[in-house]
């Protein structure tokens, strides 16, 4: 898969993950892991964790899968939770001692160089937050230095934007009402590994062998299980980069674009269910 789409989502991503985006997860914590919750469960149920396996979590966010986690390797087993965002580790940490799950510790690191002084670990996870390393053939090397030779590795990543149409219809609209400039193929950003030859480039030169790639595709419910249009609207512009980008076209611009997020987004809303929309990822594994 070689094509590359010409598809703005990478150039208005928001890239502070350790500041402003780390907040925005935070605050909209549960409408983002409902919204995607479903491809994270896939990949957990992919990964089929064991008793007394010891995992790194990779850009673990809420520590919702980190949890998840650390009671299927339990008791023997550990999991250790890293993101580069302080607010996000530090109400991971609390929310896993308000569950009392005690094989799991969080850090806040950027995992493109971090050294854990208790590694090897036998897994790695990351649901969403490997696409985001400003060098990843560096950042993947440095991630296989952490795992035990044979130790295997799960990521979810998100295929091509023109397969999501959550974020191309959303974009649609977007830029309907701001001049966005051309994504840059393959840069960090939600769909850095959209072309999975590169993300295979990517493996090799970090050590990795025998990828196996499957698709993920289901309905994306954007702003959480049961949202409604307007929630969802909400959602996109408070915790979404888009919402930054129209702030600053004024007041006017925003509320045109709000408009039309809101016919946009009551077309696709199904009662109980909440606004859904076609997604896509890729997961994958391979080796250390």
């Amino acid at each position: 898969m070689t094509e590359q789409s010409g598809d703005n989502a990478n150039t208005i991503k928001g890239e502070d993950w350790a500041g402003e985006m780390g907040t925005k997860w935070l605050a909209n914590l549960a409408r983002f892991e409902g919204m995607i919750a479903p491809i994270g469960a896939a990949l957990l149920a992919r990964a089929d964790f064991q008793p007394g396996e010891r995992v790194l979590d990779i850009g673990c966010g809420g520590g919702g899968t980190t949890i998840a986690i650390a009671n299927a390797v339990a008791p023997d087993g550990e999991v250790v939770g890293i993101d580069i965002s302080p607010d996000l580790t530090a109400a991971s940490t609390k929310r896993a001692s308000d569950a009392d799950v005690g094989n799991i510790r969080f850090m806040c690191a950027d995992a493109s160089n971090v050294q854990l002084p208790d590694a090897p670990f036998d897994r790695l996870f990351s649901r969403f937050g490997s696409m985001f390393f400003a060098e990843p053939h560096q950042a993947f090397a440095n991630l296989r230095s952490l795992l035990r030779p044979g130790a295997r590795i799960d990521l979810a990543v998100w295929a091509p934007p023109r397969d999501n149409l959550w974020m191309m219809e959303m974009m649609g609209v977007v830029r309907r009402h701001v001049d966005i400039p051309p994504a840059v193929p393959r840069a960090p950003g939600p769909f850095a590994f959209e072309d999975l030859e590169y993300l295979n480039e990517v493996l090799a030169a970090g050590g990795f062998s025998s990828p196996d790639m499957m698709a993920y595709t289901g309905q994306q419910p954007v702003g959480g299980v049961g949202a409604t249009a307007q929630e969802a609207v909400s959602f996109v512009l408070s915790s979404m980069a888009v919402g930054k980008a129209l702030d600053e076209q004024g007041t006017d611009v925003r509320a045109a674009a709000e408009g039309e997020l809101l016919e946009l987004f009551a077309k696709h809303h199904v009662p109980n269910q909440g606004v859904m929309m076609q997604g896509k990822a890729w997961l994958v594994s391979a080796k250390a």
